[in-house]
């Protein structure tokens, strides 16, 4: 009997496998309801995570950290139920951060492109808010998800630039008490060198 057919039958095994959990797995992600994975993640989730609510162009990454989910919903529905599902957590808040190229996008393109940038911005603080280039965003997004998770969640959007890109920041203390913290630390060192 040849010695590599048995090897060949095992390989044939494992290969078979792997697709099926592959398969399995594929079929049991296309059933998650968003709304439980974010529940689910914003539990897990602190400081330095982040969750984009995306139009439905944007890509999937490579990156295992960043998980990419589908909502078969239109944006403002899934980012209404995101922004109120973080601002009702105690342990985080968003840093909000939208592309600048979407003040430019107007209705004569993309008819409801005016109602949609009200319903984003109704979602949140003014202070939360803040505009930067798509491209420095996505650099934002490339450090982080280097060390920290980041929950993508593609919704049925058609309008460019309307991806609402959500930093998590520690719930439980503002940005001037972590400045004071800070300087109050560095104050403590500068008077120890002296």
């Amino acid at each position: 009997m040849n010695k590599s057919i048995p090897a060949l039958w095992v390989l044939g095994v494992i290969i078979l496998s792997v697709c099926c959990t592959f398969g399995q797995h594929q079929s049991q992600d296309s059933y998650l309801n968003w709304k439980d994975v974010v529940q689910s993640r914003l539990h897990l989730y602190g400081h330095r995570n982040w969750i984009v609510v995306a139009d439905s162009a944007f890509p999937v990454y490579a990156d295992p950290g960043i998980e990419t989910i589908s909502a078969d919903d239109d944006l403002p529905t899934v980012l209404h139920y995101v922004a109120a599902a973080i601002s009702s957590s105690h342990h985080v808040r968003a840093t909000v951060f939208l592309d600048r190229e979407l003040q430019f996008v107007d209705d004569h393109d993309y008819p409801g492109a005016s109602d949609l940038k009200h319903l984003i911005l109704s979602s949140f603080t003014a202070e939360q808010v803040s505009s930067l280039p798509h491209a420095e965003i996505l650099s934002k997004l490339d450090e982080a998800g280097k060390t920290f998770r980041i929950l993508f969640i593609k919704t049925s959007a058609t309008i460019p630039y309307t991806s609402v890109f959500m930093r998590l920041d520690c719930g439980y203390m503002s940005n001037d008490v972590d400045r004071k913290i800070k300087a109050g630390v560095a104050k403590a060192s500068r008077d120890r060198s002296r």
